[in-house]
């Protein structure tokens, strides 16, 4: 049986939707402003109402409007969950397989380095601090590093493709290799933490052969099979020369795949971004779908979904400045390192090599969503997922301005008379 809202909760639950929508549309638009990721200001907004702030001043405002009301408060959980899973959605598009054929020998050496260099000082780092910083109620070693692996290895897709659009170099030869070797990193980061998930579900530190073959069969499929099964339907909706139909078998194909993974135990968004990436070359799902789609989620759906990120973290009673120093110090030096070595075996100029690993070192909505979910399933504790916040926003807000530097430093050099 349905459970239904009654008038009062529906009426608690558009409350706290303006609440929060209000504050995070006004400082992610302040943050757009003066050239930041609008993530940051929605972020913060959920801070300014969540327990850090409003909680501390007002502690009986903020219980009278988000622990007052659970099912009002769960509903605006469902909407924020149906955010991220569209703004996942939006991110494959960004993925364009044959942009990855054309630039795949210096993208992947890039790539790959950028992964693993990263993966295994994250990894080892948590392993031997495990039970000084990072043992929480999941209680496995294991996986507890293998996550943190994963979340200091993946680069933000759309942080980087926002920067090289900004800096107008998205259509070069490097904007064009970072951008193919973010794709990369994105992808095999999403496949590894579904293993994480996997061996998470299974509540001991051995995944099986199977779980982890699911998960690499699922992702080929949508990629082979499932895309030309997509494109097909999206061709029969497009016979008509409605674009609403278009429209609507796309969204409606993302719930799909992301009901598929969240059953084979591997999280929603997973499936939602592999819907995004199959859809992302189809010729009737064209730029006009993706703007109407990327507007309302950009503009509406996930700011609600970044400012609940906010309304979890609490600095006064969770915040541990060791914890996020060390997160700070691995995950820059250790991704810069590995996208610079890369970088450099592919070819590139000392300039050239520096910008890219800047470029790289960028993360965003991605790392959230991860720690987000490994803190819902207990893999890391508060002050871990509150470094990880810290460690996405200070990345976000310098890696531009160096990269920049660098390429226009490399750019003088080639322009200067011999």
């Amino acid at each position: 049986m349905i459970t239904k809202l009654s008038s009062t909760e529906i009426i608690h639950f558009l409350i706290i939707l303006l609440i929060i929508l209000i504050p995070a549309r006004l400082l992610g638009e302040l943050c757009r402003r003066y050239k930041l990721p609008a993530i940051i200001g929605e972020i913060f907004a959920g801070i300014i109402v969540g327990p850090t702030l409003l909680g501390a001043f007002s502690p009986g405002l903020f219980n009278a409007i988000f622990i007052s009301a659970p099912k009002a408060s769960g509903a605006f959980d469902g909407i924020a969950n149906i955010g991220i899973i569209l703004l996942m959605f939006i991110a494959g598009f960004e993925v364009d397989l044959k942009q990855i054929r054309q630039n795949g020998k210096q993208a992947i050496a890039i790539s790959l380095s950028g992964i693993l260099f990263p993966f295994a000082i994250g990894f080892v780092t948590v392993w031997f601090l495990f039970k000084d910083h990072f043992a929480n109620g999941f209680n496995n070693q294991l996986v507890t590093s293998l996550f943190f692996g994963t979340a200091l290895s993946i680069t933000a897709l759309s942080v980087i493709t926002k920067i090289l659009l900004d800096l107008d170099i998205l259509k070069t030869r490097i904007g064009n290799i970072v951008l193919t070797a973010a794709m990369v990193d994105d992808f095999l980061g999403w496949i590894l933490f579904s293993i994480i998930i996997q061996m998470m579900i299974a509540g001991k530190e051995q995944v099986s052969f199977w779980s982890v073959i699911t998960v690499v069969l699922f992702a080929v499929f949508m990629l082979t099979g499932g895309r030309w099964i997509i494109h097909r339907l999206l061709a029969y909706a497009g016979k008509s020369g409605k674009m609403s139909n278009v429209f609507t078998v796309a969204v409606c194909l993302c719930f799909v795949g992301a009901a598929v993974t969240e059953a084979l135990g591997v999280r929603a968004v997973f499936g939602a971004f592999l819907v995004g990436v199959a859809i992302s070359d189809s010729e009737y799902f064209t730029e006009t779908h993706k703007q109407v789609l990327h507007q309302f989620t950009i503009n509406v759906l996930a700011p609600l979904f970044f400012a609940s990120v906010g309304l979890r973290l609490n600095f006064i009673s969770n915040f541990n400045l060791e914890i996020v120093v060390l997160i700070l110090v691995i995950a820059f030096l250790a991704k810069l390192i590995g996208a610079r070595i890369g970088s450099s075996l592919s070819g590139m100029t000392r300039n050239e090599s520096i910008a890219v690993a800047f470029g790289m070192n960028a993360r965003g909505s991605q790392e959230i969503v991860l720690g987000l979910i490994a803190l819902q399933a207990k893999i890391i504790s508060g002050p871990v997922f509150e470094g990880l916040v810290v460690m996405t926003v200070v990345t976000m807000v310098i890696s531009g301005p160096i990269m920049k530097y660098y390429f226009l430093k490399e750019q003088k050099l080639q322009l200067a008379p011999i």
